[in-house]
């Protein structure tokens, strides 16, 4: 037990790999281990695209912002949500599905983090490391179109994985006090918490970079929410079967 908590609390994102192949059994056993993630009512809505062929990783390295580790990685995978092969179900047994309800989109994208979470925890207890490549939602109709993704399916990220030529140290996260809560939401001394936290990641960052970097938790919070969250994905998602009744 301590083992898997240790491993759980030395993740850190790994963006440079050596030239090391992943085996393919060794990839397929990760992945066949991870599909025992908690999945809601058995529907397991998730599909994995792995891309190995470099002149699609180098499109999809552009169309993720130019993110060079998509293409030197030993594998890129792509998660989807998946409600197409839901619908097929249904299908097989002459059953309409309803389509376009929020919850079946929180379901099909709930079941894609945990089994894509499933997959980095069980890379790194062989030794490999990886990334989420959020990125993969900047464009992410020309990444359907790419990979012939079909309707009710959507691309929710990308993970690179590989073995690490360079570890960073990890990052410290959020005090316990501000993220569990006893019996109700009290956020009395939360501000004081978060202002103490502030100094915990400007220290980190100032000797991660030997000084060039000091930027506080809530500054970098501040400054990635003053700017549109990817305001194209609404349009997109209601385009791909998601319209969110």
């Amino acid at each position: 037990m301590d083992s898997v908590l240790e491993l759980l609390k030395s993740h850190t994102s790994v963006r440079n790999f050596t030239e090391k192949q992943i085996d393919d059994q060794l990839l397929n056993q990760i992945i066949q281990s991870s599909q025992y993630a908690s999945t809601s009512s058995h529907i397991q809505a998730y599909t994995i695209i792995r891309v190995k062929d470099q002149a699609k990783k180098q499109t999809l390295a552009a169309l993720v912002g130019d993110q060079k580790y998509v293409v030197e990685c030993p594998v890129f995978l792509v998660f989807c949500a998946d409600l197409n092969r839901l619908e097929k179900a249904c299908n097989m047994n002459n059953v309409e599905i309803e389509k376009g309800y929020t919850e079946t989109f929180i379901l099909a994208t709930v079941d894609t983090a945990l089994v894509a979470q499933n997959i980095m925890i069980g890379a790194e207890s062989v030794g490999l490391g990886g990334v989420y490549i959020g990125g993969i939602r900047n464009n992410p109709q020309e990444v359907c179109q790419l990979l012939q993704i079909p309707h009710h399916v959507y691309p929710v990220f990308g993970m690179c994985l590989g073995y690490p030529k360079k570890i960073n140290g990890t990052k410290p996260r959020l005090p316990l006090s501000l993220v569990l809560k006893e019996e109700s939401y009290n956020t009395d001394g939360d501000e004081e918490r978060l202002r103490e936290y502030d100094t915990l990641i400007s220290n980190y960052y100032k000797k991660r970079t030997n000084n060039v970097r000091s930027t506080t938790w809530t500054e970098g919070v501040s400054t990635l929410l003053a700017g549109k969250q990817r305001p194209h994905m609404r349009e997109f998602l209601d385009s791909k079967g998601f319209s969110m009744k």
